[in-house]
């Protein structure tokens, strides 16, 4: 039986990718974002190369209203969910005192606020019938104490993050899995958008599609994290955090986010 994931963010970059990965399982899609244009092409390419059913629904996910609107077209079409991959997510470069409250605002929103309605609304569907899979983009900023230049996108993150295991941990006598994946530096509009592309921390980012892939096989496999899109430097970094300063790695970050 074909299984029918929800993405949300899908028309570019990770967001993408996982839409490619799970059409090419065979399974059913629900594309998610903004740009409808773009999830129209994206549902052309799919159907037409896999015999799948693609559905899409253009929503702006920071306008409270949406998730639930989203969950309501759903049931009014009898489409249930299986898998429901939380990508939609921005963030924006600069110090936070100059930058303008309503783009901080809006980010968590999208960062916090939809995800955790959408995943509210149908973990309670996936409850019922004791199956689902969940996947929640947060990001390596999630594994730091904080992100100097980007102090809201990086909090937004650590949310994600904790959320995602307090949730999975509950569901642990139930055939339901929640996953975190934590992409490092990745080639998308994510790092033109958020200014990160003119940063060092943007010299060696990876490709979308190998971070959809490591993040679509660990929810596959039930695994509560995985972390994809780093250098070797960049791991040795991330696991000697716990033990280096707290002044000394936000000093770090903010150098690496810094234009060059």
């Amino acid at each position: 039986m074909k299984k029918t994931a929800l993405i949300t963010g899908a028309s570019s970059g990770i967001g993408r990718e996982f839409a490619k990965l799970h059409a090419s399982k065979k399974g059913n899609l629900v594309i998610v974002a903004r740009r409808k244009e773009k999830l129209l092409e994206l549902k052309e390419e799919l159907e037409s190369k896999y015999d799948i059913d693609v559905y899409v629904i253009e929503k702006d996910l920071a306008k409270e209203e949406a998730p639930q609107e989203i969950y309501d077209e759903l049931k009014k079409n009898k489409i249930e969910i299986d898998y429901l991959i939380n990508n939609a997510g921005f963030g924006g470069r600069g110090k936070f005192y100059e930058r303008k409250i309503e783009q901080d605002l809006a980010m968590i929103n999208l960062n916090i606020i939809a995800l955790t309605k959408l995943t509210r609304l149908f973990l309670s569907d996936f409850v019922k019938k004791n199956s689902g899979k969940i996947l929640n983009v947060s990001s390596t900023a999630a594994k730091v104490p904080g992100g100097p230049l980007q102090a809201v996108y990086y909090a937004t993150k650590a949310f994600v993050s904790s959320f995602s295991y307090g949730i999975s941990e509950e569901l642990y006598d139930k055939n339901i899995t929640v996953t975190a994946l934590h992409p490092g530096a990745t080639k998308s509009e994510f790092g033109k958008t958020s200014g990160m592309d003119k940063t060092n921390l943007f010299d060696k980012s990876v490709s979308p599609s190998k971070v959809a892939k490591d993040g679509y096989e660990a929810m596959l496999n039930g695994k509560l994290e995985i972390t994809s899109g780093l250098t070797f430097s960049q791991k040795i970094l991330i696991k000697l955090t716990p033990m280096i300063p707290k002044k000394t790695m936000l000093k770090q970050v903010r150098i690496m986010q810094e234009i060059k």
